[in-house]
């Protein structure tokens, strides 16, 4: 090989090299990155391509569809990018790119998906904080949850809650709850079992902002006299709660929420109460998109709207974990303990568990 036939070779691998550089390097909007490892099955439009096209039946999601689009954050979107469907519950046929795609790379494409929802009055799934024991989210959600209480002192108490919450719209939320109490009544009724006050509300998003971190809402809650008050499992009379939400995304994955809200009984024996309850946690993953542990510290006040009356305060620590891969399934257990007036008010055992029907059957994604 002569010397200017080598000068030659080298001057084109130089320039082949270049070009594929020069090529990768033009690859750097999340439009591009998306059209190169996505719209292949997802569309160019976002809206997926049907099963005739794609040579499958598993269905593709819709990314113009907001009701969809908008309730998961970007973590759980980027787990899947990264590991694939299973990192989440969900079909293989959705390929692993985390070694085929940065992290800026995949936050680029995640931008991109995130356009495709044009209506900017659904409030993004980072807003979606973990659900504490008692203190209410302000973000509209599709729920299922159980929550049982049992009394550690005294005459043995056990109370389970049902609540089912819909959202319907971008802002709005409709729930209905029915407790199910069983109480040691003493002598000589024993132990006696019966429903409670039957709970029928609904939530209105009033503002939110992700780049502040912030939703809040309104909304109220009619409370009727279903239950059977000589047992003591109801109030004998209606009661109305408005009420007031508010969430705080924090640094670190931490949050804060309040609820604030007002009991006004329709019967002149009961007092109005003003109630406020503070919760403040932060969530931490095993591995980088594993289980979800959120250790939370709530703060609940309440006092009767007449004059002398004494303020109530409680203090309940508490932990939420994620159940299944999906992370649509969650327990969450903690103590409510009496601050103030403790020979009257006692120690109670509380926990629940949450499915987030939205997201798929309550098997699905373990």
């Amino acid at each position: 090989m002569t010397m200017s036939s080598a000068i030659v070779r080298l001057a084109l691998a130089v320039l082949a090299c270049s070009t594929t550089v020069a090529a990768a390097a033009q690859v750097r909007s999340g439009a591009e990155l998306y059209a190169r490892a996505c719209a292949a099955c997802h569309g160019a439009d976002g809206r997926g391509l049907d099963a005739s096209q794609l040579g499958f039946e598993v269905p593709v999601p819709d990314f113009t569809d907001c009701d969809f689009a908008v309730r998961e954050p970007d973590s759980d979107w980027a787990a899947i990018v990264h590991l694939g469907g299973p990192a989440r519950g969900f079909d293989r046929l959705m390929p692993a790119f985390g070694e085929a795609l940065t992290d800026e790379e995949i936050e680029r494409v995640l931008a991109h998906v995130r356009t495709f929802c044009r209506d900017d009055r659904w409030p993004r799934g980072e807003l979606n904080v973990p659900r504490a024991l008692f203190t209410e989210k302000a973000y509209p959600e599709d729920e299922a949850v159980i929550t049982t209480t049992i009394v550690t002192e005294g005459r043995n108490a056990l109370q389970h809650e049902f609540l089912w919450e819909q959202r319907f719209g971008p802002l709005n939320q409709i729930e209905i709850g029915v407790p199910l109490a069983r109480a040691d009544l003493g002598e000589p009724r024993g132990r006696e079992s019966g429903t409670g006050d039957l709970a029928v509300g609904v939530k209105h998003t009033m503002g939110h902002s992700l780049e502040r971190g912030t939703i809040w809402s309104i909304g109220g809650e009619l409370v009727l006299p279903t239950g059977d008050e000589a047992k003591g499992f109801g109030s004998g009379t209606t009661i109305f709660e408005p009420f007031v939400m508010l969430g705080k995304l924090l640094p670190r994955d931490s949050f804060f929420q309040l609820h604030a809200f007002v009991e006004l009984p329709a019967s002149d024996e009961r007092e109005d109460e003003l109630g406020l309850r503070l919760a403040l946690g932060r969530t931490w993953t095993k591995g980088r998109f594993g289980r979800a542990w959120t250790p939370m510290i709530e703060v609940l006040a309440a006092r009767e709207l007449r004059g002398g009356a004494e303020t109530n305060y409680d203090l309940v620590p508490q932990l939420q974990v994620t159940l299944n891969a999906r992370q649509h399934v969650m327990a969450n257990v903690g103590i409510r303990v009496p601050a103030t007036n403790r020979s009257e008010r006692t120690t109670e055992l509380v926990f629940y568990l949450l499915w987030d029907w939205f997201d798929g059957g309550v098997l699905e994604g373990w």
